[in-house]
């Protein structure tokens, strides 16, 4: 499967009714930190689009960029053992999401996805998702996100 674009992201953005608008930068922004840098905004505000594995199952976590997701915390909101959940490999993330690692979109998949959001999320209106590429984003309000995405929020992070 070839890898998505922000092409993919921007349909589907304007598919979703959202007047959003990808921003390409020249740095990296694979990163949480780097992306921060490139927008100039605060680590927190950054969405991390994760995907997990539970149980044999895929789940995407949109996590805040100065957390880190809490595995045990996942696998008991799935009633498994923790080692029954795991951070997907680049290929199975390309599968599942059709996007490489670092850029990782939040909507645009070639599948419907079970979506959790890290409640830390919430001390944010605006947050920045990865849009296709390891250097486009583009921002969105958390309610947006909630919304197009069907995600729920979940306490997923480490403490």
């Amino acid at each position: 499967m070839a890898s998505y674009t922000h092409q993919v992201v921007q349909t589907a953005l304007d598919s979703l009714g959202l007047d959003i608008d990808i921003q390409i930068f020249e740095a990296s922004t694979a990163t949480a930190p780097q992306a921060a840098r490139a927008i100039g905004t605060d680590l927190g505000s950054i969405v991390k689009s994760l995907c997990f594995v539970v149980d044999g199952e895929p789940v995407l976590v949109l996590a805040a960029g100065d957390h880190l997701v809490d595995t045990r915390k996942l696998a008991s909101l799935y009633g498994v053992g923790r080692k029954k959940v795991r951070i997907a490999d680049a290929e199975t993330t390309m599968q599942v999401t059709g996007y490489d690692v670092g850029g990782v979109a939040p909507v645009g998949h070639p599948q419907p996805l079970s979506i959790l959001i890290d409640s830390t999320l919430r001390r944010y209106n605006t947050v920045y998702a990865a849009a296709g590429s390891a250097n486009a984003i583009f921002p969105i309000l958390l309610d947006d996100l909630v919304r197009v995405t069907h995600g729920r929020f979940v306490d997923m992070a480490q403490e």
